[in-house]
């Protein structure tokens, strides 16, 4: 089995070791850890909003936390998933902070932008959640195998864009809210939806194979990765589209 989230490849279910207990994952215990994450992820997020409203230029630093302790726990994580129990909540709430402030930045820019980005965000997952429990969409290999080199181009463009910066330049037009701009954000959005399905599915497939019950932690953050990552694209979209007005 193959998915692009790089939390959840392979041989992550497969290598897990066993716990003595006999406690196996189940997809239930994934959803509700899913959601347990998300509400820590908003109660920070929350602070922040309101903290930018009261002091914006204290926020800089907290979204710059954010962002590198999130990135850390991410890879520790990855790295140590038997400490997802603990990993995954403490990246969840970093991850709350830098969303909190820079959806505020953009909301002060583009008013209202931040609730049309949550609703679809929530709206994708709801609906790309109903079409793979009903067989609408299937994730097969090919299809698999076609999203993951889609996000594998993507990365590349987005590290190349993140080098030429260092000197100051950057890959001209998908940062700009024209045409080309535009449809490369759609396209981005379109490959992070299609990234839930495979997550779906491998959620399913790890608690088919038995999984041991700390990956409902494990794969918890996985999808959490990738709705962030959704929400993120979702958001530059949305600005892209009001900026033209």
């Amino acid at each position: 089995m193959r998915t692009s989230n790089p939390t959840l490849r392979d041989s992550v279910f497969r290598d897990a070791p066993r716990t003595a207990s006999g406690d196996v994952m189940t997809v239930q215990g994934a959803v509700n850890k899913t959601a347990l994450l998300l509400l820590i992820l908003v109660v920070p997020a929350l602070w922040v909003w309101n903290r930018v409203e009261a002091a914006p230029e204290s926020v800089g630093p907290i979204i710059l936390l954010g962002v590198i302790g999130g990135l850390i726990a991410a890879l520790v994580t990855i790295f140590k998933k038997t400490w997802a129990p603990i990993t995954a909540p403490i990246y969840a709430a970093l991850e709350g902070l830098a969303l909190g402030g820079i959806s505020a930045f953009f909301e002060m820019q583009f008013p209202g932008i931040v609730i049309q980005a949550v609703g679809l965000t929530f709206g994708t997952l709801g609906a790309l959640l109903f079409a793979y429990r009903t067989g609408m969409i299937r994730a097969t290999e090919n299809f698999k195998m076609g999203v993951v080199a889609a996000t594998g181009g993507i990365a590349l463009v987005y590290l190349v864009s993140l080098v030429m910066g260092f000197f100051g330049t950057t890959v001209p037009f998908i940062h700009e809210s024209g045409p080309i701009g535009i449809g490369f954000s759609v396209f981005v959005v379109v490959i992070a939806a299609l990234n839930l399905v495979l997550d779906f599915d491998f959620i399913e497939q790890g608690a088919e194979a038995g999984a041991p019950k700390y990956m409902e932690w494990y794969a918890s953050f996985g999808l959490l990765v990738t709705l962030v990552w959704l929400y993120l694209e979702i958001l530059r979209l949305l600005a892209k589209l009001q900026s033209r007005d």
